[in-house]
């Protein structure tokens, strides 16, 4: 069995300061491949770098909507420039977040759309981040699909069902991450429960949100198969259907990563 986690963020200092000991762990779990993602376009040497010394660790490049102020300047051939690295698999995280409104509005929808239109003449999905924010998102997404397709998933699904089944109309993947697991995210569940397997991913938005039964403790790629698991609880499913599910996911989306071939034939 293998899986893969599709979003993390190795570079924070919780998992940077102890990687060798998280990736061993991350090795035992049977997680085979990873992507950290970039927040900050500015920051990318240093993704990139953990990137370039691991086989299994890809990366992104993009702007986080908390600091798309920060970057506004940041133009859309530079992103295509930086995407060009092997190890760039992936675009973002970008989107839109209201929660906390780090960034105005404006420019938010502004650096969010610069991202589309990278992923759309690259190639490469864009890892989309969307909180309390559906409905500009939706928007933002219909308009932009409309000038032209591109690949893309909505990271760390937290949303309605409404927006669930926009996305999937519009051909995107969604990912699900270890707030799945949590005692209070029955809707989130409910809507799991409903979502076709072959449009979905796992994730852990390490060093976040961490799953039960760790909760409390800091998030690592290795508790993937958590969610992995209550995913497969949620589905009647088997761990293995999961991880074989989301495996052919991932390569079908992030065609830049090579394939690994197992045993039971995942990646082929």
């Amino acid at each position: 069995m293998m899986l893969i986690d599709t979003h993390c963020h190795l570079d924070f200092p919780k998992l940077a300061e102890q990687l060798d000991d998280v990736l061993a762990r991350a090795k035992n779990a049977n997680i085979k491949q990873m992507v950290t993602i970039c927040t900050k376009v500015r920051e990318f040497d240093k993704i990139v770098a953990i990137a370039e010394q691991h086989d299994n660790i890809f990366c992104s490049v993009g702007t986080h909507p908390h600091y798309a102020q920060d970057e506004s300047d940041i133009s859309i051939e530079e992103i295509i420039t930086l995407a060009s690295h092997p190890k760039v698999v992936a675009i973002g995280e970008a989107g839109l977040d209201y929660h906390y409104d780090n960034s105005p509005r404006d420019v938010q929808k502004t650096v969010f759309r610069r991202h589309i239109d990278v992923a759309r003449q690259t190639g490469l999905p864009l890892v989309i981040h969307t909180r309390d924010a559906d409905d500009d998102t939706v928007a933002i997404l219909k308009d932009e699909m409309a000038q032209g397709a591109f690949p893309a998933l909505i990271h760390c699904f937290t949303a309605s069902r409404e927006l669930s089944q926009e996305v999937l109309d519009l051909g995107l993947y969604i990912s699900l991450s270890g707030v799945l697991t949590f005692q209070n995210s029955t809707d989130i569940q409910d809507i799991a429960r409903e979502l076709p397997l072959d449009r979905l991913f796992v994730e852990t938005d390490a060093p976040f949100l961490t799953p039960a039964p760790h909760r409390g403790k800091t998030n690592e790629p290795a508790f993937t198969v958590h969610t992995a698991q209550k995913l497969a609880d949620l589905k009647e499913l088997s761990l293995q259907e999961i991880a074989s599910a989301t495996t052919a996911n991932f390569y079908r989306l992030f065609q830049k990563v090579p394939p690994i071939i197992t045993a039971e034939g995942a990646g082929e």
